[in-house]
């Protein structure tokens, strides 16, 4: 993308994260790796009247390939936290969740947004007030629920026991103080309790592995009792599943984290091949996916602070809160959350 474009996208996401004069925003990176951004965003926040710093970590080390979350390369480093910590807004290129110093830096006050994803997909799915009003209709009908059944015709019925982790929404930009976002994202999630999921989770063909960044090929048969996966069943996707997660040796791994639903009809379930070069963030914002992840549920306030994990958003499925329907066959059927256009379908 051209980078006065990107400059100008910038600009729009911190006008709706809120960023104005006498205001401090800081930008991490990491390497060379989206230097294109920072430079975006810092001349973003001099725009808006903010003042702002580019905090540039060295180049990792680890050359083990796995994706092991937590790792923020701040450990070690209290004077770059400290730092962060008196900015009013954070700008996090490298991708610092799950980390005890992304919620350092959150517990002080600083507010997050993360901003890993191809320049072109950050513009198509630009965050807009109407979408964070649809995502806060969801996190309140969340919040209020103490179960949540998910179904599907492949033979998924897995049930979640809530009411002990918050509930917490996306929507691709943050203006509150402390609040951690990601651009792009429109989706709630919320945790079941440490024994509390229990059932069966079958993965079909077209629903997705991340971070492999890869389509079920085969259908996986997941057997999940009092919280954590004890049985992974089928061919090479649950093998490729199983060894990924045997490989951290960590049995905490087999936890079930998250759970929840996306809302952006703009997103595309097909966008893995038009920019593989993300996290996937899309697909987990696609229009009526339920996604559950495997791992670490830290980001919750929950005990499991393991690296390894799993997101899997799965297309097709019915998602139950109290017995009430609010996803249906992979349609929101609840009027408030879904786009104007689709009120009257």
């Amino acid at each position: 993308m051209d980078q006065n474009l990107l400059n100008e996208i910038c600009v729009r996401q911190l006008t709706l994260s809120g960023v104005h004069e006498g205001e401090t925003v800081a930008v991490l990176s990491q390497g060379d790796e989206r230097l294109d951004y920072a430079d975006a965003f810092l001349y973003a926040a001099s725009r808006l009247g903010a003042s702002s710093y580019h905090l540039r970590l060295p180049n990792s080390l680890d050359l083990s390939g796995a994706w092991a979350v937590g790792d923020s390369g701040l450990g070690g480093n209290p004077e770059a936290v400290e730092a962060l910590k008196r900015a009013d807004m954070l700008v996090d290129l490298k991708f610092l969740l799950f980390s005890k110093e992304q919620f350092a830096i959150q517990d002080a006050g600083t507010r997050i947004l993360t901003c890993v994803e191809p320049a072109p997909l950050l513009a198509r799915l630009m965050p807009t007030p109407e979408l964070r009003e649809r995502v806060e209709v969801g996190a309140e009908l969340l919040a209020k629920a103490s179960t949540m059944r998910i179904t599907s015709p492949a033979g998924t019925d897995v049930t979640y026991r809530l009411g002990v982790y918050p509930t917490m929404s996306e929507y691709g930009y943050t203006d509150t103080p402390g609040r951690w976002d990601h651009w792009p994202a429109a989706f709630v999630f919320t945790g079941g309790a440490d024994d509390g999921v229990d059932g069966t989770i079958v993965l079909s063909p077209g629903d997705v592995l991340l971070p492999f960044n890869t389509y079920v090929q085969t259908p996986v048969t997941l057997t999940v009792e009092q919280g954590f996966i004890t049985d992974i069943r089928g061919g090479l996707d649950a093998d490729l599943l199983s060894s990924y997660i045997t490989s951290f040796d960590d049995p905490r791994g087999y936890g079930m984290s998250h759970v929840g639903w996306g809302l952006d009809e703009r997103a595309q379930w097909h966008g893995l091949t038009q920019f593989p070069g993300g996290m996937g963030m899309e697909l987990r914002s696609f229009y009526g996916n339920v996604m559950f992840s495997i791992g670490p549920n830290n980001e919750l306030g929950g005990p499991n602070d393991t690296p390894c994990h799993f997101d899997i958003p799965m297309r097709g499925c019915s998602l139950f809160l109290d017995d009430e329907p609010i996803v249906r066959d992979g349609d929101i059927v609840v009027p408030e959350m879904r786009p104007a256009t689709r009120r009257t379908q």
